[in-house]
């Protein structure tokens, strides 16, 4: 399993909101392309990156953050906030971001989303976003009423190869991730999954490795000096050694 830590962008800025309340956010730097380099000097793989302000308006203001960071690291990273066109999508895989994630849109424009697996394939992924295994869209606001499960099997049949699942109630609440709802889609499908939101230790990664998950997303823990990065993946580096 993967480690990737969230870099948030609002404003050009690398922020961390509560439960996704933009009146609720602290600022961690305002040089979000030096956080990148940090992360990656610490031996990361690939790097999760929000465009905030493009999940929350559609607007593209952190573009010229998304630059410096491509140009600062030579490791991947995967963009997701705003992506609600062809157009934007091929904005970002053309600057050079490995893989984008749809939300929303993913849910209100299935026609765009099986446009782009068609031509993107495996370098999109789709964010799901979840309250007591409901389904919720733009910013957690509204209730789509449609299942995470359902949802799930129906991304893998039209060619989704993975999907980050962020359990609402568990995000930036420090308090770990949800493992049961992991287990149950883990066992609906063969998708890959990326864990997101409550993960707060070693334990909690490791035990999301042994489910089996593809990755898992480390934001608030890490700003909060509650996971050191390296040990973190020393951890998972151990958990993926043969016995």
């Amino acid at each position: 399993m993967i480690l990737l830590p969230a870099i948030d962008l609002y404003n050009n800025q690398c922020v961390r909101l509560t439960q996704g309340n933009f009146d609720s956010f602290i600022v961690y730097s305002n040089s979000p392309e030096q956080v990148a380099l940090k992360f990656e000097q610490m031996g990361v793989r690939m790097l999760h990156i929000v465009d905030l302000n493009g999940a929350k308006t559609g607007e593209a203001i952190n573009t010229p953050s998304i630059k410096k960071i491509l140009q600062t690291v030579s490791i991947p990273i995967q963009v997701g906030g705003g992506i609600r066109s062809i157009k934007r999508a091929s904005e970002l895989l053309d600057m050079g971001v490995s893989r984008i994630i749809i939300g929303t849109s993913a849910i209100e424009n299935w026609k765009l989303l099986e446009e782009l697996v068609l031509q993107y394939r495996e370098k999109i992924i789709v964010s799901i976003d979840a309250q007591d295994g409901i389904v919720k869209t733009r910013g957690w606001v509204t209730s789509t009423g449609i299942q995470a499960t359902d949802l799930v099997k129906t991304l893998e049949s039209i060619g989704i190869q993975t999907i980050v699942y962020t359990d609402i109630s568990k995000d930036g609440m420090l308090k770990g991730p949800n493992i049961e709802m992991y287990k149950t889609l883990k066992n609906k499908s063969n998708i890959g999954i990326i864990a997101s939101g409550g993960v707060t230790s070693l334990e909690d990664l490791a035990t999301l490795s042994s489910l089996g998950l593809v990755g898992a997303i480390v934001g608030k823990a890490y700003y909060e000096g509650l996971i050191d990065i390296e040990e973190a993946i020393a951890c998972l580096q151990k958990e993926s050694s043969p016995v």
